[in-house]
């Protein structure tokens, strides 16, 4: 299963030497393109972009960059008012650039890391053995191992508890939504409340086991 991402963890890589974006529902580490070619120019609207979601770039059905047909030449070309970027051609012919350039980097796989969550939500993790609150953003299509995954870092035996929403076992195969853990969102914004305020509380009951980690 491909790993998802929040946008809130893409917009952390935003450096030149770390740099992710995401576009059309995938998310992208051009960290290393950014190396090979490292005092390019074309890089700039590249690094202005850092850590964004670049969708907008695109043609959604096509999954390459967006056309346009130019008044003047009447010849189709990218359109790019952000600026030309690598692997982006001339607008007239170069002797000094390849004609063809295979593959793109928007179509080079090799940079894509996983993809972007269509929806976020927060949960609260409360070990009721030490009352211990985490809040987490969660992406809404990660199954509980993957929310298991990311707590971690805060409990290092987490595999050693039975996770629980209210009295019912969660399934760490499944999905929140698919765990039947509900997702007030909609109804909370409707009564003009925050949804981030709410959030729905998962238990972690101690299995006397830290062998575990």
């Amino acid at each position: 299963m491909p790993r998802f991402f929040t946008p809130a963890e893409v917009s952390a890589h935003n450096s030149e030497a770390d740099l992710w974006l995401s576009f059309l529902g995938r998310v992208w580490d051009v960290s290393p393109l950014m190396d090979l070619h490292k005092g390019d120019a074309l890089l700039l609207p590249i690094m202005e972009a850092a850590g964004k979601d670049i969708s907008s770039w695109f043609d959604s059905k096509t999954q390459d960059v967006q056309r346009y047909v130019d008044p003047l030449t009447t010849c189709e070309r990218y359109y790019t008012p952000m600026g030309r970027f690598v692997h982006i051609p001339p607008a007239g012919p170069r002797s000094d650039w390849a004609t063809e350039v295979a593959p793109t980097w928007w179509r080079d796989e090799r940079y894509q890391v996983g993809l972007l969550t269509a929806k976020t939500r927060w949960i609260r993790i409360i070990n009721t053995l030490t009352s211990q609150e985490q809040r987490l953003q969660v992406c809404s299509e990660e199954t509980m191992a993957g929310i298991l995954q990311r707590y971690l870092r805060y409990n290092s035996h987490a595999r050693s508890y039975t996770w629980k929403h209210g009295s019912v076992i969660l399934d760490m195969s499944q999905t929140l939504g698919e765990n039947n853990v509900p997702d007030d969102d909609h109804e909370l914004q409707h009564l003009r409340l925050d949804p981030d305020l709410f959030p729905p509380a998962l238990l972690l009951y101690f299995n006397d086991d830290l062998t575990e980690s």
